[in-house]
């Protein structure tokens, strides 16, 4: 069975956030196939479970605590999101393995754009190196919930994000510098939406096969 994807455009934090939470509870039931939304959101910081309140600097935009994994990050435009509502089959409940599934998505749909995607052991997430200096810069955020086996939150991918925005706060604990988009490593303008139906068929592939 092939994913419901659901396209929210530019649209809230906590408005898909209540419609994540709404659907979890709909699959949870039985009432829905496994669900992706994708789009982007306005300007916001989000407080992961893991979040230390020193990696909040001095922000200017809304920060929001969240039950979803891992530290503080930053959500704007140019940045695709992607949170599947998915029921995780027996034999498969492991969020550390699913994790590795999102990552693997995010390194495909990259390769397809001409970018070579890495893991960085011990943090999770998608990397690539630096062109200059080999070391290695973040391009994709992941954290994610769940309850009765049902994921919600997922991955944030800067596309063509504004990365001074990174600047009020230590993203995931790091220094704001390690982040970059698809844009800023083409060194061209790209599109969020040319990527979106990329990413949707990869998670389908990752996530169906596994």
């Amino acid at each position: 069975m092939r994913f419901n994807i659901q396209d929210f455009g530019l649209t809230d934090y906590q408005t898909v956030w209540a419609w994540q939470q709404s659907l979890v509870q709909e699959r949870l039931a039985g009432k829905i196939p496994d669900t992706v939304l994708m789009g982007e959101h306005p300007p916001v910081y989000t407080l992961g479970r893991g979040t230390h309140a020193e990696n909040l600097l001095n922000p200017d935009i809304p920060a929001i605590k969240i039950e979803r994994g891992g530290d503080v990050t930053y959500h704007g435009p140019g940045q695709l999101i992607a949170y599947p509502i998915l029921q995780l089959p027996e034999g498969q409940r492991d969020l550390h393995r699913y994790l590795r599934h999102l990552e693997e998505a995010i390194i495909l749909t990259l390769k397809d754009f001409g970018i070579e995607g890495l893991r960085n052991p011990g943090w999770t997430g998608v990397w690539v190196a630096d062109p200059q200096s080999g070391a290695l810069l973040k391009l994709a955020s992941i954290g994610v919930a769940v309850k009765q086996w049902v994921t919600y939150h997922g991955l944030a991918l800067n596309v063509s994000t504004d990365l001074a925005a990174f600047s009020q706060i230590n993203p995931c604990g790091l220094q704001s510098e390690v982040m970059t988009s698809m844009q800023a490593l083409l060194k061209q303008p790209i599109a969020v939406d040319s990527v979106k139906p990329v990413l949707a068929r990869h998670l389908e592939t990752v996530l169906l096969a596994n």
